[in-house]
């Protein structure tokens, strides 16, 4: 018999677990997964779950990025606001979607989890900070804007309204708030540089 003839099947659960987390996620909401329902959906046991994951909330991260982690573009239209625009644009309409309540409580979930916090924060925004610092060192070079800017302050000020729809007020941000709250966040960057 050959030794790895499990192999597939083995994986093949480990697919079938994380695509059940995933859809169950979507259907019941972070609160609402269970273990028990997780195996129920992916037809496997629980034993079979905690081989590869110990609780629930790390196997909710790994489904769910596993489900909608992509390559992430950095805009290069040779213009710093529209790169954040489209930044921006991506991320909100992301936020607007059944995804983006998961991520609403994936937060939810990190204030008391600090290992849970760590690692989607490592995940998800880390990288779509480093897309932003990118952004606006080309800014910089472009001549666009002040050389001394303050980056992460003002990635702050561009996406905390978003965050603050997504998890106070729940309402939605639309194009035309977007290019305001960009607009509004870098009118003290801009350089004229018509002016001698």
């Amino acid at each position: 018999m050959n030794p790895k003839s499990g192999r597939p099947r083995s994986e093949e659960a480990k697919t079938s677990i994380l695509q059940a987390t995933y859809e169950l996620l979507l259907e019941q909401g972070f609160a609402g997964v269970t273990i028990e329902g997780i195996a129920k959906k992916a037809g496997v046991s629980k034993v079979t779950i905690y081989k590869w994951w110990q609780n629930k909330s790390s196997l909710a991260l790994d489904a769910f990025f596993d489900a909608t982690e992509t390559i992430l573009p950095v805009p290069d239209t040779g213009s710093i606001k529209e790169d954040l625009f489209q930044q921006v644009k991506n991320l909100s309409e992301f936020i607007n979607s059944p995804k983006g309540k998961i991520i609403a409580e994936f937060i939810a979930e990190g204030q008391y989890d600090s290992e849970f916090a760590k690692e989607y924060r490592s995940r998800y925004f880390v990288p779509r900070r480093l897309i932003s610092h990118q952004i606006f060192e080309r800014g910089i070079q472009r001549d666009e804007i002040y050389e001394d800017t303050n980056i992460e302050l003002y990635t702050d000020l561009i996406f905390a309204p978003i965050f603050y729809r997504l998890l106070i007020t729940g309402d939605v941000i639309h194009s035309n708030d977007i290019l305001r709250i960009i607009d509004t966040a870098l009118s003290s960057l801009i350089k004229d540089n018509n002016q001698e």
